[in-house]
C-alpha cells in the first residue's frame, strides 16, 4: 500500500522510520503533512552552492529521493551557474551579468548547453543509485521548452513561451521524476539559455504544482534590516523590488515568485540548500524554511 494511503499512524511512522533522515523534522510531526502534499507536484528548482559541494548534492538528491518515497511528486529543475562559471575561467572567456542574468554570447551559450547537459546526467544517475526512476529532459532528447529571446542585449537568454507538458505528465504517470535543463529552443532551433528560476516558474504554472521550491545560497528574502522574512505577500514582495530591498540576483527568483503565484501555484519559497533538509523541513514541519510567498 502507498504510503500516503495509509490511516493508521503507527504503521504511517514505522513505514516512514525506515528511510527519513535522523537530523530531518520530527517525524510525528509529518503525517498531516503527507496527506496534504499526497500525489500533489512540487517543481524544486537546484541551483547555487549545491551544484559543486557533493555533500549538499547528495543531501539534495536524498530529499528528493524521500519526496518521492512518501507519494509526493516532485519534478527537478537545475541550474549550473557555479559550474558554467567555472568552466568559464578555465577557458578564459569573461562574461557580465544584468539585472542577474548572464549575457550569452555564442561561445557562452555552448558552454552552457554542455554543462547543463553534463550536470543534469549526474542528478538522474544520482536520483538512480538511490532506487527512484528518473529521465533527463534536455534540447538533445526530448524539448519541453520553446523560447522567444529575452532582448537582444542578453544575446542568447530566452523567455518561455510554451511549455511542453505532456512529456512531464506522461513520465509522471509511469513513474518517473522528470529532471529538466533549463535549455529552450525558439522557432529557428537556436537553442537559449534559460534562467533556471524561471523555467521553474513556468513549468509549475503550467503543471499547477502544489508549490514551487527555488534553493539558493541565502536563507531566504531579509528585510532592511538584515532579518529573514518567513512569509510575505506577492505584493509587498513587489515593494520590496520597488524599493531596492531585493537586488541584483535575488531580482528575477522574486519575479519568478510572484509570477507562480498570481498564476495559480499556491505557495513558492526560497530556501537555503547550504542548509541540511531544507526541503523537508519546509514541506513537513511547523516552522517551515526559508521565506514563503502567497498571493
Amino acid at each position: 500500500m502507498p504510503i500516503s494511503e495509509i490511516v493508521d499512524n503507527k504503521i504511517l511512522d514505522n513505514r516512514v522510520k525506515e528511510f527519513w533522515p535522523k537530523d530531518g523534522p520530527d517525524i510525528h510531526e509529518i503525517n498531516k503533512y503527507i496527506k496534504k502534499y499526497s500525489k500533489e507536484k512540487i517543481v524544486i528548482k537546484c541551483g547555487g552552492r549545491v551544484l559543486l559541494d557533493p555533500d549538499l548534492f547528495n543531501n539534495f538528491v536524498n530529499d528528493v529521493t524521500t519526496l518521492k518515497k512518501l507519494g509526493l511528486t516532485p519534478i527537478v529543475v537545475h541550474g549550473g551557474g557555479p559550474r558554467i562559471k567555472k568552466r568559464l575561467n578555465e577557458l578564459n572567456i569573461e562574461t557580465k551579468f544584468i539585472m542577474g542574468l548572464r549575457v550569452t554570447d555564442e561561445k557562452v551559450i555552448k558552454v552552457v548547453e554542455e554543462i547543463m547537459i553534463e550536470f543534469n546526467k549526474e542528478i538522474v544517475k544520482a536520483l538512480e543509485k538511490k532506487g527512484c526512476k528518473a529521465k533527463s529532459i534536455t534540447v538533445k532528447e526530448n524539448v519541453s521548452i520553446y523560447v522567444e529571446q529575452k532582448n537582444k542585449v542578453l544575446g542568447f537568454v530566452g523567455r518561455p513561451t510554451k511549455i511542453e507538458d505532456k512529456i512531464i505528465k506522461n513520465l509522471i504517470k509511469e513513474n518517473y521524476i522528470p529532471v529538466i535543463s533549463p535549455i529552450g529552443l525558439d522557432k529557428k532551433n537556436q537553442t537559449y539559455n534559460i534562467n533556471a528560476d524561471t523555467a521553474a516558474g513556468a513549468f509549475a504554472k503550467s503543471l499547477k504544482s502544489r508549490r514551487l521550491m527555488l534553493m539558493t545560497d541565502v536563507e531566504g528574502v531579509y528585510d532592511k534590516s538584515k532579518k529573514l522574512i518567513s512569509e510575505i505577500k506577492s505584493s509587498e514582495a513587489e515593494k520590496l523590488i520597488y524599493d531596492e530591498t531585493i537586488s541584483e540576483g535575488m531580482i528575477p527568483k522574486i519575479r519568478t515568485c510572484i509570477d507562480a503565484v498570481n498564476n495559480g501555484v499556491k505557495g513558492v519559497v526560497i530556501i537555503d540548500g547550504r542548509k541540511p533538509h531544507s526541503i523537508l523541513f519546509e514541506l513537513f514541519s511547523d516552522k517551515g524554511s526559508g521565506t514563503l510567498i502567497r498571493k
